[in-house]
Order: C-alpha cells, then sequence, then structure tokens
C-alpha cells in the first residue's frame, strides 16, 4: 500500500521494522510525532468516514478494471 493510502491517514510517516522496535523502548513518547491529531472528535469522524470510503471505491474500481479486463481476453 502507499503511504497516501487512506488506511494509513492517521499516519504522519509510514512506520518501518526500526521505528516500531525504537518507539516500544520509548517510555516517554509523544504520540504527535507519529500520528496525524485531528482537532475535534467530530473532524475525526469524518476525516475517517471519509478515508472508509475512498477505500470501498478504490476497491469496487479495482474490481471493475479485473473483470473488465477478464472479459477481453
Amino acid at each position: 500500500m502507499s503511504e497516501n493510502s487512506p488506511t494509513f491517514r492517521l499516519f504522519k510517516k509510514m512506520p518501518t521494522f526500526l521505528n516500531g522496535f525504537a518507539s516500544s523502548m520509548d517510555f516517554f513518547g509523544d504520540d504527535e510525532k507519529i500520528y496525524k491529531v485531528d482537532k475535534t472528535e467530530k473532524e475525526a469522524d469524518w476525516n475517517s468516514i471519509h478515508a472508509d470510503w475512498l477505500a470501498v471505491g478504490n476497491d469496487i474500481n479495482k474490481a471493475i478494471t479485473e473483470e473488465y479486463e477478464a472479459e477481453r481476453k
């Protein structure tokens, strides 16, 4: 998945194995360095629902494209 995927909208930067390991040793860490933080709960809900519908639309588009390509063969 790409970094711009709606699935990963909460991450400021895509996590890696080393980031994960280092964060397990960071007992006093600041989550705002890792995650995007919405200003209000309403904004967070809207952004999450928007990201979910983008993912659904992408899945439907992929399925239609694959079916179309299969029929052309």
